[in-house]
């Protein structure tokens, strides 16, 4: 896929504020300093766009990016970069209210096609990931799973941990999400991402 072009658009606050239209949105989310910042930015192949930072909880708002791609026609969608789940350098107060827009924005965001939910690549499966996972499923909101961080594992260990995590899904869903291996410093798994959702895409008539 080529990308025509990937524009920051707006933030917002609340699910009210977010663009009127009905352009698909495709949300990424993720426990705080999982890479979503770089992994956003490898997508777009911007160095800045989205805020890179050492300290978790830089993201405190609904970002939307109006994203032009061209296929057989050219398509137009969002990206929404939204705050990371679990510590964050930041008020318990800050976190609760960012806690009650972000499952604002999954309930009832109808523009929501997609959910790509980030996980370390380096770690055994975390329990507030698998937590949220399975709120996700509870609601029946549509999810894939990006590991991130490839490139700072041995090719054995980045295998034993994705198949830890496969088996540890498997205890409680039948079948598996998508999922997606990525590096944002190699660029492994972006082509695969972006003709995921040009796939998507093309189902909604």
């Amino acid at each position: 896929m080529n990308l025509k072009s990937f524009t920051f658009l707006k933030s917002s606050e609340k699910v009210s504020q977010c663009p009127s239209n009905s352009l698909p949105e495709y949300a990424f989310i993720g426990r705080s300093n999982v890479g979503k910042s770089s992994l956003i930015n490898c997508l777009a192949n911007k160095k800045n766009l989205a805020k890179v930072s050492s300290k978790p909880g830089k993201t405190q708002l609904i970002n939307h990016f109006e994203v032009i791609s061209e296929t057989e026609k050219e398509e137009m969608w969002y990206l929404v970069d939204l705050p990371g789940y679990g510590y964050a350098a930041v008020s318990k107060t800050k976190r609760v209210k960012w806690a009650g827009f972000i499952e604002e924005y999954f309930l009832n965001r109808e523009q929501l096609t997609n959910i790509f939910v980030l996980v370390d690549s380096r770690l055994e499966p975390q329990k507030i990931d698998l937590e949220f996972i399975q709120w996700l499923g509870g609601n029946g909101l549509p999810f894939s799973i990006v590991f991130t961080k490839t490139d700072k594992n041995k090719a054995q260990k980045l295998k034993t941990n994705i198949e830890n995590y496969r088996k540890r899904l498997q205890e409680d869903w039948e079948e598996l999400p998508v999922m997606f291996y990525t590096s944002a410093k190699e660029g492994d798994g972006k082509e695969e991402i972006l003709q995921y959702i040009t796939e998507v895409n093309k189902t909604l008539g």
